[in-house]
């Protein structure tokens, strides 16, 4: 039964999911301090007992904080802005990898109700990280969670084909989350963060459609988080580039501004004006709930409020319902 006094959403989406929430692994977090962007490349080194960083480190805690925010179900990724692995050699990075996705199976295992599960791969070795996939999805995990690029390589790049055959043939989703721009210009100012992570959304966006990735593979879903960085905003100059430089088409079978519904978006933009134009471009049939926690707003829902209840559904937890369902989902 809907309690009085609930929004009008909640009686069109009876499940609000977040899809973007993070956790963390404490070893693999402490050692990446000194290869992290978040820490200055260890000059300014975090601590997992920091207490904004409990709930990614404790199950318990988090459903608590859930609970307080009126969350049914959070999609966990490993939170790889302050643990990412691409900095170790390959068999070191795939033992780590294998650290965080059993860890997230935990979760899944001991709170199945409350968590979707997401796997990381060792990108630095191709095999090693189809080998992981397999292994994580064995273990109920169907939510792949990759960075923008790995070590400068980005993900629309040859190297990568047979994941995305892989991740296609298994009806897998794809969460990107950029694990920090490494370019030492950005450490001014927090600017890594504020805008590196909205850049690196752009690059990889664009090397999945200019390397042709989104052409080839037209039932991939990818979920962008931060709402696909700036991006979504400004096709216009892609776009003539198809009369000017028709040579930058070589791979593309349609404008590249026609590709933007290929992907889904978190609403994860941190400004009501920025989330009613990006429904604007892409619909609201593509975006999906993204409080970022724990980084990120504390009402995650609230910042769906300029929307209509049927489009704040949606993005709620409708959408990411359908998302996970199609996509095999725990």
């Amino acid at each position: 039964m809907l309690k009085e006094g609930a929004p009008g959403w909640r009686a069109l989406c009876p499940c609000c999911i977040d899809f973007h929430a993070h956790f963390i692994h404490r070893e693999v977090f402490e050692l990446a301090q000194p290869h992290s962007v978040s820490s200055c490349f260890g000059q300014r080194p975090l601590s997992a007992d920091n207490p904004r960083f409990l709930g990614m480190l404790d199950p318990h805690r988090q459903v608590d904080d859930m609970a307080a925010r009126g969350i049914d179900r959070h999609v966990i990724s490993s939170a790889d802005v302050v643990a990412s692995r691409a900095w170790a050699e390959p068999a070191e990075e795939a033992r780590q990898a294998r650290l965080v996705n059993d860890m997230a199976a935990d979760w899944v295992r001991r709170f199945p109700d409350r968590f979707v599960g997401t796997f990381v791969l060792p990108l630095g070795d191709m095999a090693l990280a189809l080998r992981e996939m397999e292994r994580a999805v064995a273990m109920g995990l169907r939510v792949a969670n990759l960075p923008s690029n790995h070590r400068g390589s980005y993900l629309g790049e040859a190297r990568y084909g047979e994941m995305w055959d892989a991740i296609e043939d298994q009806a897998l989703v794809a969460f990107i989350h950029p694990d920090g721009v490494r370019d030492p210009w950005f450490q001014n100012h927090a600017l890594w963060n504020s805008i590196g992570q909205s850049i690196e959304e752009v690059k990889v966006m664009s090397s999945l459609i200019y390397e042709g990735v989104m052409e080839r593979h037209p039932g991939l879903r990818i979920v962008m988080a931060h709402g696909g960085g700036y991006m979504p905003y400004y096709m216009g100059r892609l776009d003539r580039n198809a009369t000017y430089r028709p040579d930058t088409m070589r791979n593309l079978g349609k404008l590249p501004s026609h590709y933007l519904r290929d992907f889904h978006y978190d609403s994860c933009v941190y400004d009501p004006h920025t989330l009613a134009l990006l429904v604007r471009c892409v619909g609201a049939d593509r975006l999906v709930l993204g409080g970022d926690y724990p980084f990120g707003d504390a009402d995650p829902v609230g910042g769906l409020s300029a929307l209509e209840p049927a489009q704040q559904a949606a993005v709620a937890g409708g959408n990411a319902v359908r998302l996970l369902d199609s996509g095999g989902g725990n």
